[in-house]
């Protein structure tokens, strides 16, 4: 178990720490998809509006049934293709389609550009004819923040909610007053209070970091459907998973909340190469499958 994880962590130090936005950009985009996806996956890209997407669909998996992927990056970086490989696999796990969304980044688009996208994404599902009962909505670290931003934008609109949201590593607290975030500093090879505070700096452009648009921890999550949560112990954002996984479960929504020792940030990136990337991955296709279960429309 050590191996594995030590052996993933000297991927980020193979390197110097890109500086520039678009050498960041490119360093993720060459980490996250250092494994390909498997090659059955069909995986076919397209545009809602001026919002790149792509569907992915294994054999035998159902169309009617998809997960939306908001992907990682700090609302900063990352892309379909970073997290291409994770959300084909965790597709093909559930038996369903997937549906990852290539959201506009900040500096260049702050908030609420990536909300905008996501709410774009919805509408285009809508119109295709998918019941909300029978799509999830799903990302990891900013994505697991956008996916709650958008639910809570449905919840405030009065419209119908998806079935349910699984959340990797989720980012909620841009106010980063999470106590994991000095307690752990010292063991996540990837995610630091100055790198966040960068991030949000440019992902909010002059917003209040505690408006609960932006972190939805401080939000009135009641009324959300069932959450999955899973996050690493090594990770200085696990207090974020932790408390959200309490505003959930105060708030009167089912919640599962896995933590998984040792793992790093949004562990099951690296699946290929981490057992525990692919049983967290085989533990969330299991969940995806249970509450899709339903009538497709």
């Amino acid at each position: 178990m050590a191996s594995e994880i030590e052996d993933v962590e000297k991927l980020f130090t193979a390197k110097p720490r890109p500086v520039g936005w678009a050498e960041r950009r490119a360093r993720m985009d060459e980490i996250c998809a250092i494994d390909p996806p498997a090659p059955d996956i069909a995986f076919t890209p397209f545009s809602i509006g001026d919002v790149p997407a792509e569907w992915s669909l294994a054999p035998g998996s159902d169309p009617a049934r998809p997960l939306v992927y908001f992907h990682g990056g700090g609302y900063c970086s990352g892309s379909i293709a970073s997290h291409r490989g994770m959300v084909g696999d965790i597709g093909r796990r559930a038996g369903i389609r997937t549906l990852a969304v290539g959201y506009r980044l900040a500096p260049e688009h702050p908030y609420p550009a990536a909300l905008e996208d996501a709410l774009a994404a919805w509408r285009f599902l809508r119109e295709e004819g998918y019941a909300p009962q029978a799509v999830a909505l799903g990302g990891d670290s900013a994505g697991g923040n956008l996916t709650l931003a958008t639910m809570l934008e449905f919840k405030a609109r009065g419209e119908e909610l998806p079935a349910a949201a699984w959340l990797v590593s989720p980012w909620v607290d841009l106010t980063m007053s999470g106590h994991t975030l000095d307690t752990k500093a010292g063991v996540d090879p990837l995610i630091s209070r100055d790198y966040l505070t960068g991030l949000a700096s440019s992902f909010l452009a002059g917003r209040d970091a505690a408006d609960p648009k932006v972190s939805p921890l401080f939000a009135d999550l009641a009324g959300l459907p069932p959450a999955l949560i899973q996050v690493g112990s090594s990770e200085t954002l696990l207090d974020d998973a932790v408390r959200l996984a309490g505003a959930l479960g105060a708030a009167e929504v089912p919640v599962t909340l896995e933590i998984w020792p040792r793992m790093i940030h949004a562990f099951m990136l690296w699946s290929a190469r981490l057992s525990d990337g692919r049983r967290a991955s085989a533990q969330a296709a299991a969940w995806l499958k249970t509450v899709l279960a339903g009538p497709a429309g």
